[in-house]
Order: structure tokens, then sequence, then C-alpha cells
């Protein structure tokens, strides 16, 4: 009995390093960052202008090459997916890869895809972001899809006056690839760190970072409240005038208003659920209870 148990023991140790160690695979550089920073708008504006950084910005949309996963869709707004501590927590061990995804994720992704086309980018290389995405279930999901995919050699280095050198993700080179789908307007980006807005402060929003995975699991909304609030900004016509730090008290704000009809048909179709239009209160009340639907669906 006593070998049995160590021969179990063994195997849980065994299968929380492999899952550990997939998740870190070819990022040696890849460390944490403490020394994250807000970058203003009116800075950004003036690391924008700067002639030194408008040459790099030029060089990295000729040089660049985005291969594009799923067709743009007219008329829809754009969401820029980070992944580590964004999505996922790419630090902590477990025997299964899932038990390290954000709670809500795939729910989230299907439900915003009525409204955004969504591109992954993350400050790693490519065969990294294709392994994690696959082994997580998102690049070829049935119920929505993926526009485009950029990595750490999409990012740029620039010069601010306050911060030094900065490397960041500049949205200016996706808005230079696809010009006739997206710009400032109807763009937005969700990463942990606040630096990486720094050529583009107006379309940032700073996520809430997804690390302890084991012990965060349980209590970890923020994916279910973003999906509220991308939900209800969806038919504004400039993304880029709101200011994303309010995010929370904005999306209390719209659904006394409610959310549009076509929003909740849907949102509700792309969970699987087919169900007559329901007046606001009612989606209102699917939202909160979303969190029951979700640990349903993971047993």
């Amino acid at each position: 009995m006593g070998r049995s148990e160590d021969r179990e023991l063994e195997r849980r140790r065994k299968s929380c390093s492999i899952v550990s160690s997939w998740l870190s695979t070819f990022e040696p550089d890849q460390v944490d960052s403490p020394d994250d920073f807000e970058i203003g708008q009116n800075e950004g504006v003036e690391m924008k202008d700067k002639d030194a950084n408008k040459k790099i910005m030029r060089r990295r949309i000729e040089e660049y090459k985005i291969t594009v996963q799923n067709p743009c869709r007219q008329g829809k707004k754009l969401l820029v997916l980070d992944i580590d501590y964004t999505l996922i927590d790419h630090r902590s061990t477990a025997e299964n890869p899932y038990q390290l995804m954000r709670p809500y994720l795939h729910e989230f992704l299907s439900a915003v895809y009525a409204e955004y086309d969504i591109i992954i980018w993350s400050a790693t290389s490519m065969d990294v972001i294709e392994y994690k995405m696959e082994r997580f279930g998102i690049l070829n999901n049935p119920n929505y899809k993926i526009t485009a995919m950029l990595d750490h050699l999409a990012m740029i280095t620039v010069q601010s006056d306050t911060h030094g050198l900065i490397n960041c993700k500049p949205l200016g080179l996706i808005w230079a690839k696809f010009p006739e789908f997206y710009d400032p307007k109807n763009t937005i980006m969700f990463d942990d760190l606040r630096r990486n807005f720094a050529m583009n402060p107006q379309n940032g929003l700073t996520i809430k970072p997804f690390r302890k995975a084991h012990s965060s699991r349980s209590t970890d909304q923020e994916l279910m409240k973003l999906t509220q609030y991308l939900l209800a900004i969806a038919d504004l016509d400039d993304l880029s005038a709101l200011n994303h730090k309010d995010w929370e008290s904005y999306k209390e704000d719209d659904f006394k208003r409610g959310i549009r009809g076509s929003q909740r048909h849907q949102y509700f179709t792309r969970l699987g659920i087919t169900i007559p239009f329901w007046g606001t209160y009612m989606s209102y009340l699917f939202l909160v209870c979303l969190p029951l639907f979700s640990n349903t669906s993971r047993q």
C-alpha cells in the first residue's frame, strides 16, 4: 500500500513539473516585471510625435508581417489581449493546464466575439504563443475565432522623457496593417502591464494580474465583469474617449440603461443557450449568475 501511494505522489509531482515546464518553454528571458508604471495620455501623444519613435514605428510596420488566422470582420471593434497573467497563470504548477486558466476565459471570449475581433499579443516567441493557445483550446475553438497573433518581435523600444527606454506594444502597427478595419476609435487592449500601452494609453485597460491560480481561481471574476463592460461599450463610436481606469463604475451605470437586444441574443447563442428575447433585468441576472454556469461546465 505504501509503494502504491509513493508512486501516486511521484506521478503527481511529475505532472505538475511537466505542466509548469511547457508553459515556460522557450521563455528563458521572460521574467516578472515589478517596475511597471503608467503613461499619461498627453505623454503618450508626445512619445508618438518624437521623430526617433516615429522612425522606429515605421520600420516595425515595414518589417513585421502579421499572419491572419481568420478574416477581419467589417463593422466589428477590436480587442487585443495579452496572455501571461491576463488569460493564464504561466508560473504556477498544476497537473492539468486548465487549472492555470483564468476563470470564465472561454465564456468571455465567446461572448465578446459577437462584437469584437480578437487579436492575441504576447511578449514571447510565436512558438510559445501557438503552443499555449492550442493547449488551452483557444486557437481553434468552435465558439469564437482568433483573428491574428503577434509576438515579441512586433514590440518596439521607444524613448520617454520621464521613464527612459520603454518596451511596449504599439497598436499603431495593427492599425497600419488593417486600416480599413481597425483604428484608435474602435480598439481596446487588455494587459496586466500598463507600460505596454505607452504609445496608446487611451486604448489600454489594465487588467488585474491572474497569479497563484490554485488560490485565486475560486474568487477571480475579472473576465466575467469585463464581459459586461465590453458589451456595454460596444455601441459607442469612440472607445478611446473613455477612461478605461473607471471601467467598473461605467459598467454599473450602463447596465441601468440596459444592453442591446442583439448583444443579448448573440451572447446567449455563443454560450449554446437558445432562448427568446429577454428583458434587461433577466439579461443582467444571467450575467450575475454566470459563475454557476461556468463552474458546472468545468466539472
